[in-house]
C-alpha cells in the first residue's frame, strides 16, 4: 500500500495483533521506517517487519558506538 489515508496508519498503530509482546511493532503492511508508538506523544518506534526499519536503526545505532569508540580512541571522553 502506496500512500494509505490518515486513518489507516492509526488504525494499524491501534490494533494489537500488530505489537508482538505488546510493544514490538510488526506489521508488514505498514512501509513507514519509524512509525509512531503506542501511545504516540512517546515518539517513534521500529517497524520490525520492514528490514528497511531494521537496517536504518542498526545505522543509527552503529554510528553512535562509532562515535564513542573514536572518542575514547582520542580521548575525548571524560573518565
Amino acid at each position: 500500500m502506496r500512500n494509505p489515508s490518515i486513518e489507516i496508519p492509526e488504525k494499524w498503530r491501534k490494533d494489537p495483533n500488530n505489537w508482538k509482546w505488546g510493544c514490538l511493532y510488526y506489521n508488514k503492511e505498514d512501509q513507514r521506517l519509524f512509525p509512531p508508538k503506542r501511545i504516540p506523544w512517546m515518539g517513534w518506534t521500529i517497524n520490525f517487519a520492514n528490514w528497511k526499519s531494521i537496517l536504518a536503526f542498526l545505522l543509527v545505532l552503529g554510528s553512535i558506538l562509532l562515535l564513542i569508540l573514536i572518542g575514547e580512541a582520542l580521548n575525548f571522553l571524560p573518565k
